[in-house]
């Protein structure tokens, strides 16, 4: 690890150690600062402000739980990890949850989603064919319902056990995609 990763680590953990003390709205970038003792410069180095850190922590911490886990084969083990990564940083995004608008959080979640939405798409063994249009529309679909499972279960202090919503997702999701393209597919033959 070099220095600026060594301190894009110390900036992400001082931020969380004082998000689990405090609101989001009552951390400046001199507190943030001076719990990893650097300075403001330092931390405006890396970082544009306390928004950009908080997308990198998120964006840093959900790819790593995805990592290798980007298959239609292993997607229920991939949201599976992601909510495990969640729950290990609870103080971290259940204090951003409750600190700034859902959307933000929910807009990380919703682009990872539908980052691996799209590329199972790509792995959906069929000869039908859609347009990107439908195929956007089939991602969005999927990855809003999902999304939306995983915000309510942050909102609700990620008390239900991952494993038994991964379960319920499954259930949902599973064919989902391959459905779906042969519905829209289907819909232009007749």
């Amino acid at each position: 690890m070099d220095m600026a990763q060594r301190t894009e680590k110390a900036i992400a953990e001082a931020f969380k150690k004082l998000l689990s003390k405090r609101p989001l709205n009552k951390i400046t970038i001199s507190d943030i600062a001076a719990e990893c003792g650097i300075n403001r410069m330092t931390f405006y180095y890396h970082y544009k402000d306390v928004y950009d850190l908080i997308e990198t922590i998120c964006e840093d911490s959900f790819r790593t739980a995805l990592e290798g886990k980007r298959t239609l084969a292993d997607w229920q083990e991939g949201i599976l990890l992601l909510m495990k990564s969640l729950r290990a940083e609870k103080a971290f995004f259940t204090g951003v949850y409750n600190s700034v608008n859902r959307e933000v959080i929910g807009g990380y979640i919703h682009r990872l989603i539908s980052e691996l939405l799209q590329e199972g798409m790509d792995q959906v063994p069929t000869t039908a064919k859609v347009t990107e249009k439908e195929r956007k529309l089939i991602v969005d679909f999927y990855a809003h319902a999902f999304c939306g499972l995983l915000l309510q279960w942050i909102g609700e202090g990620m008390k239900e056990d991952p494993a038994v919503l991964v379960d319920a997702m499954g259930k949902i999701g599973t064919g989902g995609l391959a459905r779906a393209i042969e519905a829209f597919s289907s819909n232009k033959s007749s």
